[in-house]
C-alpha cells in the first residue's frame, strides 16, 4: 500500500509531502499518546493521531514513520508543517474519527506493527 493509498481510503486531504505519496507503508499506528507511539518498532508507518503539536513530529522522526494522518479535522501548524517538511514525513488530514479510520485501513490490509 502506497501513501496515496492510504490518502484515498481515508478520503485524506494532503497537507505537506505531494512528492512523497508513491512511498510504500506496511504498518500503521494510531494513538494520542506519544509514549505509546514509542513502544512500535516498525518503520516504514503511518501514524494516525489526534495531537497536533511538534512533539509528535519529533516522535515520528525518532521512530522512522513516514506519514502522520491527523485524524477528526485537526491541522497542524506551520511549525509543525517545516518541522514535517525537513525530516520528509508526509502529512494528511481527515476528518474521521480514530476509530474509524484505522478500521478501514486495517479493512484494506495495512496491519499494526509488533511492539517491543
Amino acid at each position: 500500500m502506497t501513501i496515496h493509498d492510504v490518502m484515498d481510503i481515508l478520503g485524506a486531504s494532503l497537507i505537506w509531502g505531494e512528492e512523497y505519496l508513491d512511498r510504500e507503508v506496511h504498518t500503521a499506528c494510531g494513538s494520542d499518546m506519544m509514549s505509546d507511539v514509542l513502544a512500535f518498532v516498525k518503520d516504514q508507518s503511518v501514524l494516525l493521531t489526534g495531537m497536533c503539536n511538534p512533539q509528535v513530529i519529533r516522535t515520528a522522526e525518532m521512530m522512522d514513520i513516514i506519514c502522520i494522518v491527523f485524524v477528526r479535522g485537526k491541522v497542524p501548524d506551520e511549525v509543525m508543517i517545516e518541522l514535517a517538511g525537513n525530516s520528509h514525513i508526509v502529512l494528511l488530514g481527515t476528518k474521521r474519527q480514530m476509530f474509524s479510520a484505522c478500521g478501514r485501513l486495517y479493512e484494506k490490509g495495512l496491519r499494526g506493527g509488533a511492539s517491543h
